[in-house]
This record gives C-alpha cells, structure tokens and sequence, in this order.
C-alpha cells in the first residue's frame, strides 16, 4: 500500500476581485461583469526530510502574489480568436464584432490566455505557480492543483501531473 500527501491552502485573503468577459458558442460573447474571485492550491507529493510535502508559508505567499497581480484589474486575454486586444499608448482598444471597449492600460491585465474563463484562469495561475516553485526553491510537485471560484459553488480546477 503506498501513502500520498497533499498540502492545501485556500485562505480568505487568496481573492481577486476583476471585471471580465468571455466570447463563448463560436459566436457570442458576454456583457462586461466581474466576480469576487476565490483561489485554493493543492501540491502532491512526497514527504521531505522535514516530514512536509511543501511549505505552507512559502505556498500561501507565492499564491497570494499571484492573485494579488489579478486582484481590482480588467482581465483581458490576448489569445481570444474572436476578442480583438490592443495596445495603443495609454489605452487598451477590445472589439468584439461590432462591440467596443476602451480602457486605461493601467486598470489592464493582459493575459495569454484564449479566454478569461475560469478554466483558463486556473491554468494560468497554476503555470505562474509551478515556474515560481520551480526557480526558487528547486521543487516540482508530483501533483500541482488550482482551484478557482467565481461564485459560491461554481468553480474550475486546473491540475498539473509531473512527467515520470
């Protein structure tokens, strides 16, 4: 019988609260809104020579800087086939057919991402999540999971295996 561990951290302050929209049907696309959204991490892995799989402090902090980058933003994604983003000086020009939007650069995250679905914002804070632990303290989970949710009781999960 072998044993698995998972540390997990969702704490109250791993909230982002942004404005989005998604295009969605090949052919729609939403009304600008916003979510409070909620972030919760899990690692899997083995117990290290200090008995612990990862670092709580070390998870919530990173996690935290993460969704903190996200947090009272504009989320706009820059791989959207149907959702046109641009950069012009101070300004963010987004069309959609004929729907336009023009926003301060500065109240702007851009991401490369084909939508800001909450799937999608899963993966990209997962991938942040793994380079950061990789580069600065030399570990890759067996197992890299987030969580994130946009409403009380609807969220996406995105997880990551290590290659064997």
């Amino acid at each position: 019988m072998s044993e698995r561990y998972t540390v997990r951290v969702a704490k109250d302050y791993l909230v982002f609260c942004s404005g989005h929209f998604i295009s969605y049907e090949g052919h729609r696309c939403e009304r600008l809104h916003g979510h409070n959204y909620r972030c919760a991490v899990e690692i899997e892995g083995p117990l290290d020579e200090n008995y612990y799989v990862f670092d709580f402090i070390a998870l919530k902090n990173t996690t935290r800087k993460i969704t903190d980058e996200l947090d009272h933003y504009m989320l706009l994604p820059t791989k959207n086939r149907l959702i046109l983003v641009e950069e012009k000086g101070l300004e963010v020009h987004v069309r959609y057919k004929d729907r336009q939007w023009i926003f301060p650069r500065g109240d702007c995250v851009l991401l490369p991402i084909e939508n800001t679905t909450a799937e999608l914002l899963a993966r990209y804070i997962s991938q942040r999540l793994l380079a950061v632990i990789q580069q600065q303290h030399r570990y890759t989970p067996e197992v890299l999971r987030v969580e994130v949710e946009e409403g009380p009781g609807q969220m996406a999960i995105f997880e990551q295996r290590r290659e064997t």
